[in-house]
């Protein structure tokens, strides 16, 4: 049996945590966990710790929260994994390790560099996605390629269900690829820079819908930015009196339509499109749990003539 590798873990968000697992369950040795400091969450903004603290304290590993990596005396170690961490790491901590340091990201690079690249690839219509494992480098998300998968994304597949899937493909594929770098017969290849794509940080502007889009446009920006920001919308009844607001968590593209204004609901439950209409599929009323349409029309206004726009 070969000697486990001695591994750095660096990470602070959900995305890793599968990975931190497989990592365990290799038998490899973790000699020690990074992450952010607990930050205030919920509505009580009380200190809550990252996902990777709390796994790491479920699985017993060695953890410490640091606000900067870089002024950390770092542990011997063949090599440091770092995945959605936070943090810009150092020439000095990214060649620390025997082996160097790679990175896990959420597409197919040099496609989506940046904080969000899950939702940029479904805002931009892409039909398929996956993980790059990569060296890290001083330019974001620019090191070269170790390893890549390729998975399809859903017509009504949210950005968040095609995060907990990437999720549990990159805990195959970089586990994969440090056992190449252990047996020497990793092969590494230079990102096409000119090719590169950005995927910027998300925030809640972003999910404002203008239904004069197509209607493919408008499903792709609902389920690609579900459950976060989340494309939060007001009905309205035609004398102008807002009804209930909620946010629209799920849908479906319709190639014909009725013509009528676009924005407004139909005989059928669709919302009109610029071209085409919108068919919603599940929706989380303010303060309320997420549900079907369905569920939420036993109790809710859900009727032809309503307008539906966008809030903050």
């Amino acid at each position: 049996m070969p000697d486990p590798l001695n591994i750095i873990f660096a990470g602070s968000g959900e995305f890793g945590a599968p990975t931190l697992r497989a990592l365990v369950e290799a038998s490899d040795c973790i000699v020690q966990v990074y992450t952010q400091p607990d930050r205030p969450a919920g509505r009580g903004k009380k200190l809550t710790p990252t996902p990777i603290a709390q796994l790491a304290v479920e699985l017993d590993l060695p953890l410490l929260r640091t606000a900067d990596i870089n002024a950390e005396a770092l542990p011997s170690a063949d090599v440091m994994v770092v995945i959605a961490f936070g943090q810009k790491i150092g020439e000095a901590a990214v060649h620390h390790p025997r082996l160097g340091s790679v990175n896990l990201h959420a597409s197919r690079l040099p496609k989506y560099r940046g904080a969000a690249p899950i939702n940029w690839a479904m805002l931009s219509g892409e039909r398929t996605t996956g993980n790059s494992v990569i060296r890290l480098a001083n330019k974001m998300d620019a090191g070269a390629i170790l390893a890549q998968s390729e998975i399809p994304i859903g017509d009504t597949e949210t950005a968040g269900e095609l995060h907990d899937r990437l999720a549990l493909d990159g805990a195959t594929l970089l586990p994969r690829v440090l056992v190449e770098l252990r047996d020497g017969i990793a092969h590494e290849r230079e990102q096409d820079h000119t090719q590169a794509t950005m995927a910027p940080k998300l925030s809640r502007e972003t999910a404002s819908i203008d239904w004069t889009h197509d209607a493919p446009t408008i499903t792709r920006r609902i389920n690609g930015l579900s459950p976060w920001p989340g494309c939060r919308v007001q009905l309205v009844d035609p004398a102008g009196a807002a009804i209930s607001k909620l946010t629209l968590l799920r849908a479906r593209a319709l190639p014909a339509a009725p013509h009528d204004t676009p924005g407004v609901l139909q005989e059928s439950g669709v919302i009109t499109a610029g071209s085409g209409a919108i068919e919603i599929l599940n929706v989380q009323p303010d303060g309320k749990r997420p549900m079907s349409l369905n569920d939420y029309q036993r109790g809710n206004r859900w009727v032809a003539g309503l307008r539906v726009q966008s809030v903050a």
